[in-house]
């Protein structure tokens, strides 16, 4: 079966995104170095136009439409990224634009995509609902669905990054991209395969949304019944037909990383590589601490977007500090009477461990009449560090209940 993009169509896409994409050197990080014994780099497209990789495909589609076809705007669905790409390259290119977003899309990326000019609409609690209401608005008024994944020009303008790593890392032996519908990945794998097909791509996607291991399996596109992932940026029920035979053809495996791996992964990157990233950006970084054995070096690992509601970053950063074990909550019942509390912190600071929140409750049903329950916020040095503490609670008597 003949690709329905090809090396050729992505040098193209290239050229017309000359002057519209940053030119992002990839940014060396030795903290991963580390971990799989050679060099590792990090491709920054959380630094791109829009914050992510998106405006790629959306101004590679774009550009290519007919005056008649531009006349009649163009609609698309989208969490975020894909919405802030279809709104900027419309605005560049003078086109008019309306996005479908899911009523759960964050606000800070809700507020970008209409600062580039989009009309938001909102509909359902997922993704694949938003893009079945931006195709009805499509057959409605005749503006052109643009599909976040499933098209060869879109795929062909995610493929240019793959182009830019191969020039930047031409000793690369893994690439790790992070993978929703299958675009980027598709668009990657091409380009890098075509040139240095001894070159290892790697799809890494979150667990809770991990659509193409199934699929793969099948043979065919299967779609998700339910999904449920912090990673909204890859968050996709189903695989698009023309990334899914792309990466059936040219990559060589998923990896699946869990919502503990994401927060890590995005703290490490905002302490030791000072980016931000949203959790869909950490996938492929999250692949690679999981198992960095796996991956060959010198490893390169895309970082899709950076577009984070700083709500949910302040959440994550608290979920990956737990996962790291240098953030603990114990819950612990015992005798409601003076000074037991000053007891246990006391036994708490002889472990350097640091109280930052305290809280009581007196009426639990599970609680004695003569017991409070305390929990306590802790911030530890690490999971050794924890394990210390926890015994140490354990050996003075201290009945605890709940850890987190």
């Amino acid at each position: 079966m003949t690709d329905a993009v090809t090396l050729a169509d992505i040098e193209a896409a290239s050229l017309r995104l000359q002057d519209v994409v940053r030119e992002l050197p990839v940014h060396s990080a030795r903290w991963l170095s580390d971990r799989v014994g050679g060099p590792s780099y990090l491709v920054p497209e959380n630094l791109q136009r829009a914050g992510s990789f998106k405006i790629r495909g959306a101004f590679n589609r774009l550009s290519q439409l007919t005056d008649e076809e531009r006349a009649r705007g163009v609609v698309a669905a989208s969490a975020g990224n894909h919405a802030q790409g279809v709104a900027l390259a419309a605005q560049l290119l003078g086109i008019n634009s309306t996005i479908y977003m899911p009523r759960s899309a964050s606000m800070p990326k809700v507020l970008a995509t209409r600062d580039y000019g989009a009309q938001v609409e909102f509909h359902g609690d997922t993704l694949d609902e938003a893009i079945v209401q931006a195709r009805e608005h499509s057959d409605r008024t005749g503006a052109l669905f643009i599909s976040p994944f499933d098209h060869a020009d879109i795929v062909a303008g995610q493929g240019t990054l793959g182009l830019e790593i191969l020039q930047q890392v031409p000793d690369a032996r893994t690439v790790v991209v992070c993978t929703g519908g299958g675009g980027l990945l598709a668009g990657v794998a091409l380009a890098v395969k075509s040139l240095r097909p001894d070159i290892r791509v790697i799809g890494a996607q979150a667990a809770g949304a991990a659509a193409y291991p199934p699929s793969l399996v099948a043979g065919h596109p299967v779609p998700l019944t339910t999904m449920r992932t912090m990673a909204d940026g890859i968050a996709v029920g189903r695989p698009g037909d023309v990334p899914f035979a792309l990466i059936q053809k040219y990559v060589d495996d998923i990896t699946v990383v869990s919502e503990d791996s994401l927060a890590r992964a995005q703290l490490l990157l905002l302490e030791r590589s000072k980016l931000v990233v949203e959790p869909a950006g950490a996938a492929a970084v999250a692949a690679i601490i999981d198992e960095p054995s796996a991956f060959e070096p010198p490893v390169v690992a895309v970082l899709s977007g950076g577009n984070v509601d700083p709500l949910i970053l302040m959440r994550v950063i608290r979920h990956g500090l737990t996962a790291g074990g240098r953030f603990t909550q114990v819950t612990v019942h015992m005798p409601d009477r003076p000074g037991s509390l000053a007891g246990l912190l006391d036994e708490i600071g002889r472990l350097d461990a640091n109280v930052v929140d305290v809280s009581h409750l007196r009426t639990n049903p599970r609680l004695a009449v003569d017991e409070v329950e305390i929990t306590i916020d802790l911030e530890t040095r690490g999971p050794e560090h924890r394990g210390r503490l926890l015994d140490r609670l354990a050996e003075c008597g201290y009945r605890v209940i709940e850890v987190m």
